[in-house]
């Protein structure tokens, strides 16, 4: 085993097609960042329904952590690393754990896998703080690493120049019923539709009552939802669009926001999280964009 070695252990649904998220993007980018740098890259997919393990679950995963060899540096997923702090404990003095943070959960579970690890790496500056905040964590071990964006061509829109995206899986989190609600405030204004990319397999309760409630406003015709769309399908989803929405209660960073400014697409985001530091500024100081208040951003229908 040599010092250029990586042990990575990751979700097992990372390069799923039906399952796409700006997690398992980061994940994967890493993975053959890492590689390119003249990394040995062992990659290990956990099996499991991440972060509500099954015993089999975590009976397989400890098998795997336990065959990792002494001395190894071990990269695990937060997705994983936090719900299974007393598997990683044991191994804290024979291995250099480190956890690849993309959301503070800001729970007990969460803080124990931290304290097993030498290093934690977040995917914003703002994530790292927040953990820094929730944990007393020594700051020297904490790095934010936030991700890049690939070079794209600038999107034509739509020549109506009212066509807005969402690229999201539509879950609560994500604000999908604030957008709803915020779409119907428009009222008959003609120069809309929405077209919105993301799985509808994380929560079928909660996509029902968007539907339910877009249908109630009278806007269910505009506001088509695609599914969840990766490769060619996604680039003609973001050629097509004159604005991207992001009504997120909150983001890590919002990779989907840096991917839309690299089309020259501007974004309107709730102001949540790590969406400022996505968000950037123009050379000229100006933002890119328009952000949503948090306290409007959090607004929520009762179903």
């Amino acid at each position: 085993m040599t010092s250029h070695s990586v042990h990575v252990l990751l979700p097992n649904d990372i390069d799923d097609p039906a399952a796409p998220s700006g997690g398992n993007i980061y994940d994967r980018r890493i993975c053959q960042g890492l590689a390119v740098q003249g990394f040995s890259v062992h990659e290990q997919a956990a099996r499991g329904t991440w972060p509500q393990p099954s015993p089999s679950d975590r009976s397989d995963f400890s098998g795997v952590l336990g065959k990792v060899p002494d001395g190894s540096v071990t990269l695990v997923d937060g997705l994983i690393a936090s719900a299974v702090p007393d598997l990683l404990q044991p191994h804290a003095r024979r291995l250099r754990l480190v956890v690849l943070m993309h959301m503070p959960l800001a729970n007990t579970l969460e803080g124990q896998a931290l304290s097993s690890a030498v290093a934690i790496v977040t995917t914003s500056r703002w994530a790292r703080g927040r953990l820094l905040e929730l944990y007393g964590l020594p700051a020297e071990r904490v790095h934010a690493a936030p991700p890049g964006v690939d070079e794209a061509s600038v999107a034509p829109g739509s020549p109506g120049g009212s066509r807005l995206l969402c690229v999201a899986a539509v879950a609560p989190n994500k604000g999908h019923d604030i957008l709803v609600e915020a779409l119907a405030s428009l009222g008959s204004h003609p120069f809309w539709n929405c077209v919105c990319v993301g799985s509808l397999d994380r929560d079928p309760s909660f996509v029902e009552l968007v539907r339910r409630r877009a249908a109630q406003a009278g806007i269910a015709g505009r506001l088509r939802f695609c599914g969840a769309r990766t490769g060619a399908d996604l680039e003609a989803a973001y050629a097509e669009a004159d604005l991207l929405v992001l009504p997120s209660r909150g983001e890590t960073y919002g990779m989907v926001v840096t991917e839309a400014l690299a089309r020259g697409i501007p974004v309107l985001a709730s102001d949540v999280s790590g969406v400022h530091e996505a968000l950037g500024r123009a050379p000229g100081g100006a933002l890119p964009g328009i952000l949503v208040p948090r306290k409007i951003a959090q607004f929520a229908w009762q179903s």
